[in-house]
């Protein structure tokens, strides 16, 4: 079992470190302020795998990839994608209307890119918009390039299919149980974890088990 305490306290110096050094240049400002999410994003899964709360550092993992958007090149759906996944798996509802009005805002809904499109999907459901969000998410589902267990589970979401979904979301966690490498080092199915909390809040309710998924 991964020292999931030794990997947020880690995590945890990572974020203080770039933190204390924020740059004064726009562009190296973005860059650090990416790698502050990262770093808190890291210790909020961590934590949340050792069975602490992991509210705290999600929400600055969540803040940082927020502010690091306004000076992104064009595209950087990225940052979005991970501010909704970060609300989503701390359980923070509220913030994350908030955040999906502000993707939208920001133009997801008609990006040109699979990762934007991703970032409108998660942002329609997490306001309730599924119909909208089955639309995006079938559009997913045929993009060459895009995970098509992704887009089924996203569309299955939107559609309130639970069997439909219950075979999407296990091919989802079975893609990351075969991955070598993971965002900063931490073994976390997180896609896995945003997409269940959607799933809950319609009543899809799947029981899954993984090294990669907390207790």
């Amino acid at each position: 079992m991964p020292d999931w305490t030794g990997i947020r306290d880690r995590a945890a110096e990572r974020w203080a470190d770039g933190r204390a050094r924020l740059p004064e240049d726009a562009d190296q400002r973005r860059r650090q302020l990416t790698r502050t999410g990262n770093a808190a994003y890291a210790a909020g899964l961590a934590a949340l795998m050792a069975g602490d709360d992991p509210s705290e550092w999600l929400a600055r993992a969540a803040d940082a990839y927020r502010e690091s958007f306004a000076d992104a090149p064009p595209d950087s759906w990225g940052r979005p994608i991970g501010v909704v996944k970060a609300r989503l798996i701390a359980g923070d509802m509220d913030a994350a209307a908030d955040d999906a009005r502000w993707a939208l805002e920001a133009g997801a809904e008609g990006a040109a890119t699979p990762i934007g499109r991703y970032a409108a999907a998660l942002a329609l459901l997490v306001l309730g918009r599924d119909h909208e969000a089955r639309r995006v998410a079938d559009e997913l589902r045929i993009h060459d390039g895009f995970p098509t267990d992704v887009g089924d589970a996203l569309a299955y979401v939107a559609a309130g299919d639970l069997v439909g979904y219950i075979e999407a979301i296990e091919s989802v966690l079975d893609s990351f149980e075969r991955r070598d490498e993971y965002l900063e080092d931490v073994p976390v199915a997180d896609t896995v974890l945003a997409i269940q909390a959607l799933a809950r809040a319609r009543g899809l309710e799947v029981e899954l088990k993984s090294e990669l998924l907390p207790p």
